[in-house]
């Protein structure tokens, strides 16, 4: 599997945030099956913007790359996102670019002038069959260059001639530097061979740069380039498109300083990944709330597997077929049957387009159920009940970890969850139990109305109470109590 990985000019934002998370799903899922997976994603790192924003900030323009390069790593281990096998960079390949150009040249589908060297596209038969473009109606495009030396607008530069001041490689045809496509094709042929089975990338990389990479490659080598090509959706600012112009770019750097990683992990997950996505804060609230509750019921799990002699609660011995003994009620077989087909329908989700917006909804159905039955005294009597829930929690970890999502320690994400939130109120844990302090001394001495007070008053911020055998506990409102 070869990524089309960022250029590296500038903080990366949200845009390449899901590509990256939705092929590192992928990735992570094609493994979970069994896959012997060799996973490669490169780095531009010299390109026309690198350029123009090293001249701009004064420096050298190697500086600018591995500036961004390591921004980028950065991003990406903050989001979660698994190391591809082969990370290479555009300039530690520049021999096997050379000699997939001279291979174009040798075969008549490019040409050299006055050191520049042009694709011939219409020396390519099947020009246009990944974007279902059609060749007399194209205009040059966006990173083709216009050129009137060229013998057709269409024809694109496979290695440019240096210009005073520019950063240059040797070549046979005198001093330049590769242009944007060819280096994907010489990358993914060095570490994953001529053909090779999934191609990713943005939709926007569809046209002209995923053409122009099976125009190289298929001409080159002969032989098929990609089977399957996988292209992400574009993520919108408010029903708008994300671009410098409209000042709307969120980087990763800011969101991941309001959200947690899981959040925009999710956020990203909830739709399938072809599909564009509109953002807003609204949605990361959403998603932020859907995990909070997720962390409030493992939290709740946890506590009874705690205290599973004290209720007791004990887990029973399965039959061959997995199933646990003698569901008795409508709550503990629905509950049941939903969990034990977790895993199934999780697969059956992925295996379909690597549909994880399916997959998604389905395990918040199952939160749902799972709180359901741990409220029924019922159920919760029942000798099945640890065993149930103890499945649950092992079927929704085995999908989290494909996932990127739902892997943190319930106790630490709630608590972290907390802190931030006290943060924004303004409140500290010190002031709530001083309040909480209040309101016990208020109700011992009957004054009622001051206890609703305070208890109204904390509300008002977030803030819930609830009277337990032990005491009075505080939550804030997006986790839920019971």
């Amino acid at each position: 599997m070869y990524v089309c990985g960022p250029t590296v000019y500038d903080l990366s934002h949200i845009g390449h945030a899901r590509s990256a998370v939705s092929f590192d799903v992928i990735y992570r899922y094609l493994k979970y099956k069994g896959f012997n997976v060799k996973y490669a994603r490169n780095y531009t790192d010299i390109d026309d913007k690198i350029i123009n924003r090293a001249n701009k900030d004064g420096v050298a323009w190697n500086e600018i790359s591995e500036r961004y390069i390591k921004a980028f790593d950065e991003d990406m281990a903050a989001l979660g996102v698994e190391l591809p096998n082969f990370r290479p960079k555009a300039t530690e390949t520049i021999n096997e670019m050379l000699n997939v150009i001279q291979a174009l040249i040798d075969k008549g589908f490019a040409y050299v002038l006055d050191g520049d060297v042009y694709y011939s596209v219409r020396k390519f038969k099947e020009y246009g069959k990944l974007s279902g473009k059609n060749i007399e109606e194209l205009e040059s495009g966006a990173r083709v260059e216009v050129d009137e030396r060229k013998q057709d607008p269409l024809d694109f530069a496979l290695w440019k001639a240096s210009k005073p001041g520019e950063p240059w490689w040797d070549s046979p045809w005198g001093k330049g530097r590769p242009g944007w496509h060819i280096e994907c094709s010489a990358m993914s042929q060095k570490f994953l061979g001529e053909t090779i089975d999934i191609h990713g990338g943005g939709k926007d990389l569809i046209f002209p740069h995923h053409e122009n990479e099976i125009a190289q490659s298929e001409a080159a080598t002969g032989k098929p380039f990609v089977n399957c090509w996988l292209h992400n959706g574009f993520v919108n600012i408010e029903k708008e498109k994300m671009s410098k112009s409209l000042g709307n770019i969120l980087t990763i750097k800011d969101m991941l300083s309001k959200y947690h990683p899981e959040v925009l992990r999710l956020f990203f997950l909830s739709s399938h990944y072809r599909n564009p996505i509109d953002y807003s804060e609204q949605a990361l609230k959403d998603c932020e709330a859907g995990l909070d509750r997720f962390y409030s019921t493992v939290e709740r799990v946890e506590e009874i597997k705690g205290q599973g002699s004290s209720l007791s609660l004990q887990a029973v011995s399965r039959e061959g077929n997995g199933r646990v003994k003698i569901l008795k009620t409508e709550i503990e077989k629905e509950t049941y049957k939903k969990i034990s087909g977790l895993l199934k329908n999780f697969e059956d989700a992925l295996d379909d387009d690597f549909n994880t917006a399916q997959v998604i909804g389905n395990i918040f159905e199952t939160v749902r159920m799972l709180n359901k039955f741990m409220d029924d005294k019922t159920c919760m009597k029942s000798p099945n009940a640890l065993s149930i829930i103890t499945l649950a929690k092992e079927n929704l970890k085995k999908i989290g970890h494909v996932l990127g999502v739902f892997t943190s320690y319930a106790k630490i994400y709630l608590e972290d969850g907390k802190q931030k939130f006290l943060k924004v109120i303004g409140l500290s844990q010190h002031d709530i139990g001083d309040l909480i302090a209040k309101r016990v001394d208020a109700r011992n001495k009957k004054d009622f109305k001051a206890a609703d007070d305070i208890r109204l008053e904390l509300d008002k911020k977030g803030i819930l109470l609830e009277d337990t055998p032990k005491g009075t506990v505080w939550r804030v409102k997006l986790f839920p109590i019971s």
